[in-house]
């Protein structure tokens, strides 16, 4: 069942913590890329150091933050990869939770064909290993690009459903490459499900 707005209208930790095991679709026109969300970071927004719009930073790249809960805010990091961010909390508070890892669930091969221009089969133990476990991959992987910002995770292109039973720790810890936040970067914001290969890093 597709998560509604109600999911995303929370605080920014709970949510974070509660998209782990959930799952991350995009719809092709009708081909499905499917994963399971298996770590996210949290970003506190006015508050913390680390998130784009700390201080009430306004630029035009970070205006999408200030949206609805629900909503995916896409940045580019080193003039490449494509990171994707959703909204929490309500509308006019710049929060959110980074989806840095997934666990490949369906249309395996096109997430292959995107990341390294051949089906999974052909894929080096190395290259099946780094599919999809950080932002940057599975956004490749996905097909998730600057054209999403902005977009309504509770839409048909791009949206989230729920995950199954399944039982799991979650490793709470600090989050990944954000030097430059002073005090920030020492905030227990990072959380993902223990022992999970698609963790970017342990």
């Amino acid at each position: 069942m597709k998560l509604n707005r109600n999911f995303y209208s929370r605080d920014t930790i709970t949510v974070a913590k509660e998209l782990l095991g959930k799952t991350l679709v995009h719809n092709m026109s009708g081909k499905l890329l499917k994963g399971k969300i298996v770590e996210t970071e949290a970003y506190l927004g006015l508050k913390d150091k680390a998130a784009h719009s700390y201080g009430g930073r306004r630029t035009k790249r970070v205006e999408t933050m200030y949206g609805p809960p629900g909503t995916a805010y896409v940045y580019i990091i080193y003039g490449m990869y494509h990171c994707l961010n959703i909204l929490t909390v309500k509308e006019g508070v710049p929060e959110g939770a980074l989806i840095r890892g997934i666990e490949p669930l369906e249309g395996i091969d096109w997430m292959a064909i995107n990341r390294f221009q051949k089906p999974f089969e052909e894929l080096t133990k190395n290259q099946r290993k780094n599919l999809t476990n950080g932002p940057g991959k599975l956004s490749i992987a996905l097909q998730i690009d600057r054209s999403f910002d902005g977009i309504d995770l509770c839409g048909d292109i791009l949206y989230l459903e729920g995950g199954s039973d399944e039982r799991f720790t979650i490793v709470e810890t600090t989050r990944i490459g954000i030097d430059y936040a002073e005090e920030a970067r020492d905030f227990p914001y990072r959380y993902y499900i223990e022992g999970n290969p698609y963790v970017s890093k342990v």
